[in-house]
């Protein structure tokens, strides 16, 4: 399914569906991104504190044992691990010091990752506790588990060949399109956010990204891997530690895939709580207070579906907390767009006689039908309309069935209708 599914995103982006991605209104994609930034903020604070029984990738606010992200952060703050939290809180201050800009500034030590800095920091704390202080000690769950290669000969067992032999099973195409659909839209969400967020405001080429990520699919799905997709986290991450070009993400991969195979015992030393700590800053950078009152002075028809957005998030997933955030986004389109569609005047012709004028704009849709009905319902009876098209570049085939409509049904009323350049 993820080989087939690659083989998908590579045809959407030869066909350039990459475009649908210029469609996802501005305050979507920006709540989109409030939402990341909350919820990595309560689902790490947890492990912050060395309470580990969730998921260190859970993202769903309830949970299936009935419990929920806010009852599971209290039941946390209850059994805190002083060894955990003091290295989190450490970590945590090691972070918002060396993002100082005055760090920054200092030859050699402002090139060092603050993150990074933090992880050496807490693996050194943690082995001193060991010795120091056992009961503050950290291990077990508490720590990074991966997977440890004793021989070259365990290597060959990550991988896993697919069977090809279900090609014949429709369940398997299923699968494929939904893959491919919800790594496409997903990726799409995440390029435009990260085009809104990075400090040089490039544009990523949608149609690229999709047949890379389609080939990349292909692969990983040869080999036995996770369907590929973009992460506002790791890209946010990656922009905050100073990336400038596509040559970090490919570095990226090397150093995951040389780190896990090679170095396994030392990754197992990293405490979960200073990744936590890492995490909490990237969140915090994401859903920022400013943000909140940015979107609020823009005005409700931006702030509305921005703090839906959030909260559709927060409470179900991306997909369809994008989806509820883009519906309301649409619906404020179309309440603007149906108040601009004409100009209504009333004026005084030389014998005295009053017309009411409607003087239709360039485009002239469907969207615009209901404020025009209304206006024609609240004419008056025995009046004279002049319908003017002059400016009319084009008008769909229901406003003009509209249109005509009223023309005929005018007698009823004794209001007589001219139309001007309206066939």
């Amino acid at each position: 399914a993820v080989v087939l599914s690659g083989v998908i995103q590579f045809a959407l982006g030869v066909a350039k569906a990459g475009i649908i991605g210029q469609y996802f209104p501005s305050s979507v994609i920006k709540g989109m991104l409030a939402a990341i930034g909350l919820i990595l903020i309560l689902k790490q604070l947890p492990h912050l504190v060395g309470v580990d029984s969730d998921a260190f990738g859970e993202m769903e606010f309830f949970q299936k044992d009935g419990s929920n992200t806010l009852s599971f952060l209290s039941e946390a703050f209850s059994h805190i691990e002083l060894g955990a939290f003091t290295i989190g809180l450490i970590s945590l201050l090691i972070i918002l010091v060396w993002d100082n800009s005055k760090i920054k500034k200092v030859p050699v030590i402002g090139l060092l990752p603050s993150g990074l800095v933090a992880v050496f920091a807490a693996v050194g704390l943690n082995q001193l506790f060991k010795t120091a202080a056992p009961n503050w000690y950290v291990s077990g769950d508490h720590l990074v588990q991966l997977p440890v290669l004793n021989n070259a000969s365990e290597f060959s067992t990550l991988f896993t060949l697919p069977d090809f032999s279900y090609l014949s099973n429709p369940q398997v195409y299923i699968i494929a399109i939904t893959i491919a659909v919800v790594a496409s839209l997903e990726t799409l969400l995440c390029v435009e956010a990260v085009d809104k967020i990075d400090p040089k405001k490039r544009r990523t080429p949608q149609n690229t990204e999709l047949r890379a990520q389609g080939i990349g699919n292909f692969l990983s799905g040869l080999v036995g891997g996770l369907p590929i997709t973009a992460v506002i986290v790791r890209s946010s991450a990656n922009l905050a530690a100073g990336a400038q070009s596509k040559l970090s993400a490919i570095l990226h991969g090397i150093l995951l895939f040389t780190t896990v195979i090679f170095i396994p015992n030392i990754l197992n030393l990293i405490p979960l709580a200073v990744l936590a700590a890492i995490l909490i800053v990237v969140g915090y950078k994401l859903t920022k207070p400013s943000l909140y009152a940015q979107q609020f002075k823009v005005g409700l028809n931006q702030f509305i579906p921005f703090i839906i957005t959030v909260l559709a998030i927060l409470f179900t997933d991306l997909l369809i907390g994008i989806l509820i955030g883009i519906g309301v986004g649409i619906f404020f389109i179309l309440k603007d767009n149906h108040q601009v569609d004409y100009k209504f005047e009333e004026e005084l012709t030389p014998a005295g006689e009053k017309i009411y004028k409607f003087k239709l704009s360039e485009h002239f849709t469907f969207l615009n039908k209901a404020n025009l009905q209304k206006s024609f319902d609240n004419l008056p009876n025995d009046c004279s309309v002049l319908i003017d098209g002059s400016l009319v570049k084009h008008i769909d085939h229901d406003s003009l069935e509209l249109i005509r409509n009223f023309k005929e049904q005018s007698a009823e009323k004794n209001i007589k209708v001219e139309l001007l350049e309206l066939n």
